[in-house]
């Protein structure tokens, strides 16, 4: 069952992983006024700044994420332990 609960803890990062990228590309749209620079083949040019702002954003709210669910996983993993061992 541990297995079962890494699992579910690596598919949660990656929702939530997909759901933070999402985010941060509609926040960057708003606030900008532009596509965020990911580096494909926009027509639009990136300045150096904001590659690296958006780099630095987007990498800071990929931590979070990753160690938010990381906790989460690891508590949810503790409770479901103690939960077999009261049975």
């Amino acid at each position: 069952m541990n297995l079962l609960m890494k699992l579910l803890g690596t598919g949660v990062s990656l929702g939530a992983g997909f759901a933070g990228t999402k985010a941060v590309n509609r926040i960057w749209e708003k606030i900008t006024g532009n596509k965020p620079p990911t580096g494909g083949d926009d027509d639009t040019p990136t300045t150096l700044r904001s590659a690296l702002t958006f780099a630095l954003i987007s990498a800071v709210v990929s931590t979070v994420i990753q160690v938010l669910a990381n906790r989460g996983t690891q508590r949810a993993i503790a409770r479901f332990a103690k939960s077999q061992d009261i049975v």
